[in-house]
């Protein structure tokens, strides 16, 4: 089975998307199942993880109804707001949908990098340990140190970090040493993931395969096939390539491992992670 860990729908006239504007015009319009169905198909992926792309409880219902009326969703990650004095019971009523396996708070576009470390995220943070919910990292190198200490304090929370935390690449880039002294320490931590996604849409429409061949060996070493899950961030590759190319390219990247290794990374480590039937 392949698994697409990591993709998006919104539908613009709900009204609370900050993002996607017309900063990105190719892709500020609507987005549903009946976009990607023919971009899986010719794909062969079988099926999604469809993740959040807004600060909203709103938008994690919306995409749990969406779930719940398409087979190819096999799970959901929502938002809801760590700090609220709410947001405890928020996680309990969402998590009531067996649909709902994550959540992420949309860290990279906090100022405090240490944000996900406070004392009013800890009881959220243990919430989804005994919903068995897992946590989707939406960082930048600058978050690794903390999403460290995130690990360590919760060795029962499942981390996942999204797009290889976003570090600098392109026009002949080798992955610099924080960044990678930070990969390095959280692969150390058992409970923690990383998403081979996100790439090309970092570098933009002039990427080149060599660009992204050092980074994606840093994670698969550090890693391992076993930590390791193929995602197309669709619709926002459209950015920068398309479904198919990326997946293709993806495929490239994984090309020294043996067979059973790279189905590891293109469905089984999702469906581990995700805990997909």
């Amino acid at each position: 089975m392949i698994v697409d860990a990591h993709q998006h729908f919104w539908t613009l006239a709900r009204g609370d998307y900050a993002w996607p504007n017309e900063s990105v015009a190719p892709i500020f319009k609507d987005f549903g199942p009946q976009d990607l169905e023919p971009l899986l198909v010719a794909a062969s992926v079988d099926r999604t993880v469809l993740v959040q792309a807004t600060d909203s409880v709103d938008e994690t219902r919306f995409l749990l109804d969406l779930a719940g009326k398409s087979d190819r969703i096999a799970a959901v990650v929502g938002w809801v707001d760590f700090a609220s004095d709410a947001a405890v019971k928020t996680v309990q009523d969402l998590a009531k949908n067996p649909l709902l396996k994550g959540l992420r708070p949309m860290l990279q576009g906090i100022e405090q990098s240490d944000w996900i470390l406070q004392d009013a995220a800890e009881a959220v943070l243990t919430q989804m340990v005994s919903a068995d919910l897992r946590f989707d990292a939406l960082v930048q190198p600058r978050h690794l140190p903390h999403l460290f200490e995130l690990a360590k304090r919760h060795p029962g929370l499942a981390i996942v970090v999204d797009h290889l935390a976003k570090p600098e690449m392109g026009e002949g880039r080798e992955p610099d040493h924080l960044w990678r002294m930070g990969m390095e320490s959280l692969a150390a931590r058992p409970n923690v993931y990383c998403k081979l996604s996100g790439m090309v849409t970092e570098i933009g429409p002039d990427w080149k395969l060599q660009d992204l061949q050092p980074f994606a060996k840093t994670i698969l070493d550090c890693f391992g096939p076993d930590r390791v899950m193929f995602g197309s961030d669709w619709p926002v590759v459209n950015l920068a390539s398309d479904y198919a190319s990326w997946i293709t390219a993806a495929r490239s990247l994984l090309s020294g491992l043996s067979e059973s290794n790279v189905s590891k990374i293109m469905g089984g480590t999702a469906r581990k992670f995700y805990g997909i039937d």
